[in-house]
């Protein structure tokens, strides 16, 4: 079984930054692709960014691409979201998740964590 256990969510004024950490371990860890996701209330999951360890490989949503930075460290088995220039529509839960392959697709992840919450204030 996978375990997946993010933290660094937290409230920033619109411009700031903040660095989320997603700590993985268990059957997880030997996924070859890990992402980030966000949920705002009343709207769809949205795919934030991802990292595929075979190539290392990323791959962002356009509405934060330039601005967000995902990173992993397999020696810590640790995938990192670095976030800048945050905007009031960032605000969101924060989710990172594990798939076998290079995927933005939600379905395609078998392994989720909880969620930090992140706001942005304008």
């Amino acid at each position: 079984q996978g375990q997946l256990v993010e933290s660094g969510g937290g409230s920033v004024q619109a411009g700031g930054s903040l660095k989320l950490s997603c700590r993985v371990s268990g059957d997880a860890v030997s996924s070859r692709c890990w992402g980030w996701f966000r949920q705002a209330p009343g709207k769809e999951r949205e795919g934030v960014a991802a990292v595929y360890f075979g190539n290392a490989n990323t791959q962002y949503a356009a509405s934060v691409k330039g601005r967000f930075t995902i990173s992993h460290d397999k020696a810590t088995n640790t995938v990192h979201l670095q976030m800048n220039s945050l905007r009031p529509e960032d605000t969101a839960m924060y989710t990172c998740a594990a798939a076998p392959w290079f995927t933005m697709r939600a379905p395609d992840y078998n392994y989720w964590g909880q969620g930090t919450q992140v706001t942005v204030s304008s």
